[in-house]
């Protein structure tokens, strides 16, 4: 007998310990949300210094550090316990080669698996796309990790001497219209329905 048994994503979590807040308290509830977004937690790297590095987070020595770790655990991505900037996002994307995903994304990806009603669905995405934007830089978020989401499968064709990254922004920029004009409609349709409730005395 075959099993059939799908492996489920590896992710190496980081944090930063400024000492404002409980590090490792705040690495076990991110443990306990990367499960919930289906990822397996290989291991953790913690780097104690005043201030995140505004350019890469951790530093560059522990940054190194992440990327070899990573590389020997066979990963499929780092979540970091903090929200990254574009540019922090993507200098550690090309140290690691490896999606980066900050604990803001974790979180929207878990009330995205969970969104059962059509307007949270929608309402979920809309709030992905808007966070993804501009974060958007060089290889940057994955359009995959969105789960299809694409508005009109025709769209315009890239012209000359456009860059991926300048198709990404517009699919998403598409994207977001058309989710804020489905959300407009669908509130619009509830008032009328209540509306029509209250004048039959429901």
């Amino acid at each position: 007998m075959i099993e059939n048994e799908t492996r489920r994503p590896t992710a190496v979590l980081a944090a930063v310990d400024t000492g404002e807040y409980d590090v490792e308290v705040s690495l076990e509830e991110l443990k306990e949300l990367a499960d919930s977004a289906g990822y397996d937690t290989f291991g953790v790297i913690v780097q104690r210094r005043e201030d995140p590095d505004p350019a890469t987070f951790l530093g560059r020595g522990r940054l190194e550090e992440l990327s070899t770790f990573s590389e020997n655990s066979e990963a499929d991505a780092v979540i970091f316990d903090h929200e990254l900037s574009p540019v922090q996002i993507r200098n550690i994307e090309e140290a690691c080669d490896l999606p980066v995903i900050d604990r803001t994304m974790l979180i929207l990806d878990i009330f995205a698996s969970r969104a059962v009603s059509a307007e949270g669905k929608l309402q979920v995405e809309l709030a992905q796309l808007k966070y993804q934007l501009p974060r958007l830089l060089g290889r940057g978020v994955q359009l995959s990790r969105q789960g299809g989401g694409g508005g009109g499968g025709g769209g315009a064709r890239r012209g000359g001497g456009e860059t991926k990254l300048e198709t990404d922004r517009r699919h998403i920029r598409r994207r977001i219209t058309a989710l804020e004009q489905e959300l407009k409609e669908l509130t619009a349709r509830r008032e009328r329905l209540r509306q029509r409730r209250k004048k039959d005395g429901v």
